[in-house]
């Protein structure tokens, strides 16, 4: 029998942690865009490869992902790697999946140097 997930029969044009399928992504931010959201202008990051975006909703991400890029700025953000993993936390009583941020390992891309190709000068290149 084929499992049906309900999920499926109304796609979403920004991921949320069931795309993730219980398992980490490593992925390299290709775009930072800013989109309204019932009149709320949020973060969206778009990655290489990747269709669906990732809505910064919480400062939690954004903060992983300052301290991963080294910068706030989030123009300087574009051609960082990163993980991708589900998890699911606890707000007012209910329990959320949701999705999370967290910096490269060679778990992550098979390579012994955490994901970042390292040029002479010690900066990753792109």
């Amino acid at each position: 029998m084929n499992t049906m997930n309900i999920d499926s029969f109304f796609p979403n044009k920004y991921l949320k942690a069931v795309d993730l399928q219980g398992k980490r992504l490593a992925v390299k931010v290709a775009l930072i865009s800013t989109e309204n959201f019932g009149g709320t202008n949020r973060a969206v990051l778009y990655f290489q490869g990747i269709e669906k975006g990732l809505v910064l909703t919480s400062k939690t991400n954004a903060t992983a992902i300052k301290g991963i890029a080294g910068t706030g700025d989030m123009n300087r953000w574009v051609g960082i790697g990163l993980v991708l993993y589900p998890t699911t936390v606890d707000y007012q009583g209910r329990r959320y999946d949701v999705i999370r941020i967290d910096r490269l390992t060679s778990r992550d891309t098979g390579s012994g140097n955490g994901g970042q190709d390292h040029g002479g000068d010690g900066e990753p290149s792109n």
